[in-house]
């Protein structure tokens, strides 16, 4: 039985882009692309009639409504669909930008068909894609300013195994979780905090007063 495949728009004002990486995602069966706009606006008006939408390929700049404010809006009134960044630009202020205003991941357009696949699995998969240009950035995006990570209650809990002496497969068991979904929340974890192992998560949750010992 086929995988159901993965609802996505795509927002770009510039047309011969925008149409041609839509013929192109359309070749792969994991992809469904519902609709095109060509700025945040236009985004707006079309996402009212697609419930179904999972994430957007979003840009950056564009006119009348950018990317930052696009993606903005987007979280402030579906949080449920994933954004990922697609840009041209390198430059780590458009990055945090985006990861601040509710991205979940950011890839540059010269990416490769099959990379762009990946971190559309990733993200509508776990909420986020780290690569080359957010690992050890999206840190900095959060503890910019005020903004301060947020933690599910799941994740929290599982913070609070990982003080313990359980195995990964004994902590799904104890949460009545697959294995898999235990997995997503470290790795959710590790992306959030810039840390790389269970012992570094443990002694950030313990400094920051999140588990009891």
């Amino acid at each position: 039985m086929p995988a159901l495949s993965i609802s996505i728009a795509i927002v770009d004002d510039h047309t011969l882009f925008r149409s041609g990486l839509a013929s192109l995602l359309d070749e792969f069966d994991e992809i469904k692309v519902l609709f095109e706009g060509i700025n945040g606006l236009d985004l707006q008006n079309k996402i009212k009639n697609h419930p179904d939408l999972q994430l957007i390929l979003m840009d950056i700049n564009m006119p009348v409504m950018d990317g930052y404010a696009a993606t903005k809006w987007v979280k402030e009134n579906y949080p449920n669909i994933n954004i990922l960044a697609l840009s041209m630009l390198e430059d780590e202020k458009a990055i945090i930008g985006m990861l601040k205003a509710g991205a979940g991941g950011y890839m540059l357009k010269e990416s490769t068909p099959i990379d762009l696949l990946n971190a559309i699995k990733a993200i509508t998969e776990k909420g986020f894609y780290v690569n080359d240009l957010v690992s050890g950035r999206l840190l900095v995006a959060l503890k910019d300013g005020d903004a301060k990570p947020i933690f599910s209650a799941r994740e929290l809990t599982f913070l609070q195994h990982c003080s313990s002496e359980l195995t990964y497969r004994e902590i799904a068991d104890l949460m009545n979780v697959s294995p898999r979904t235990v997995d997503n929340y470290r790795e959710s974890l590790f992306a959030k905090l810039n840390i790389k192992s269970r012992t570094g998560l443990v002694v950030y949750a313990i400094k920051n007063n999140l588990i009891k010992i």
